[in-house]
Formats: C-alpha cells, sequence, structure tokens
C-alpha cells in the first residue's frame, strides 16, 4: 500500500498519508481478489447490554478451503496493535502490545487466545493502577469486533457500489397487536 502512487485513499477528504481506514481495507480485499482468494470486508455490529455499548467494527475476511474442504476463516486486521494501545498502561502492558503485531492476519481461534490474554492483561493492568476498565476495553466488547456474526461485503464490479455476500438473511419482523397475531403471513387468531 505505501508503495501504491498516490496512496490507497479514494476519498475525497485523503484523510492521513497513508490513506483512510476504509479506502485501506477496500485495497486489501480487492488485491486478495485479485489473487483469486475469497475475501470480503467484514462489518459486525453489536447491540448495547450491561456490560458493554453498542458498536461496530470492519476488517478484511478470506475464506480458505482446506486440503479436508473444510473452509478456514482468516481475519485481516491492518490495525491489530492500535486496537489494544492504553495512554496510562503500566511498562508491562505496553511491552506485550508492542509485542503485537501491526497487521493480524490468522485464524480466528489464534485471534480468540490473543484477544483474551491482552483483555486479561489489560484488566490487570487497571486493578494495578487503581484505574476503571473502560468498557471498550473489555474482553466481551473485543471479541465482538472480531468474532461476532459479520456480514461479508464485497464492493460491486468496477469498484461500484457494495452488496452483501453471504451475510444472514434478516427473518421476517413479527407483528403483533390487540386484534391479530401475524405468524409470517399466517393468522393464528383473528378476532372479529
Amino acid at each position: 500500500m505505501r508503495a501504491t502512487p498516490g496512496g490507497v485513499c479514494s476519498c475525497a477528504s485523503r484523510a492521513a498519508a497513508g490513506g483512510c481506514r476504509g479506502c485501506s481495507l477496500h485495497f486489501v480485499a480487492e488485491r486478495l481478489r485479485d489473487a483469486a482468494y475469497n475475501s470480503a470486508i467484514c462489518r459486525t455490529k453489536w447491540c448495547r447490554n450491561p456490560e458493554i455499548p453498542s458498536g461496530e467494527h470492519s476488517y478484511v475476511d478470506v475464506v480458505v478451503p482446506t486440503r479436508s474442504g473444510k473452509a478456514v476463516r482468516v481475519v485481516i486486521e491492518p490495525s491489530f496493535r492500535a486496537e489494544f494501545e492504553m495512554a496510562r498502561g503500566g511498562a508491562e502492558y505496553r511491552a506485550l502490545v508492542a509485542a503485537l503485531p501491526e497487521v493480524f492476519v490468522g485464524r480466528s481461534e489464534r485471534l480468540r487466545a490473543v484477544v483474551r490474554v491482552m483483555c486479561d492483561a489489560a484488566r490487570q493492568c487497571a486493578r494495578e493502577s487503581s484505574m476503571h476498565m473502560a468498557p471498550w476495553r473489555k474482553h466481551r466488547y473485543m471479541e465482538a469486533k472480531w468474532l461476532g456474526t459479520p456480514e461479508r461485503v464485497a464492493p460491486g464490479p468496477g469498484g461500484a457500489a457494495a452488496v452483501a455476500v453471504g451475510s444472514p438473511e434478516k427473518p421476517p419482523r413479527f407483528r403483533a397487536s390487540m386484534l391479530t397475531l401475524d405468524f409470517g403471513g399466517r393468522t393464528a387468531v383473528e378476532v372479529v
């Protein structure tokens, strides 16, 4: 990406010298598709619950077939180290963050293990420093970024509008009122 003349950002704002995150993700996904890999940009969204706030995150996902015929999901996160940085982290925690790769490329099982270790270390660092553990540093929040249910989105031909690829269809919403109860097009009870 750094060797590309003019950078990879096609946005009007040209957010950073290397390009914005969205353009970088598109660039990586397109280059992988050009190399005949089943890659797409994945977007995860999760709802707020009592432990963590709602959020969303994007990354690149590659589905690679194995010799046994099963497909393996590989996650590519271009700013992996930055996801774990803390402004007031202790020396031990900063050393762990420095040991992380800048770009993560690996299976989801490996990612799950790294996220668990880093979140445990962040919790320990916060406890030792008598700091509050921010909800976006918690294990469930960090796991939701990469290991939640993603929507795979691939750009259309010529970089046109995006189309959903392999995303689960939303189930139909059932409507209920005081007079009828709708079971997906079939009315079970109707009050006259």
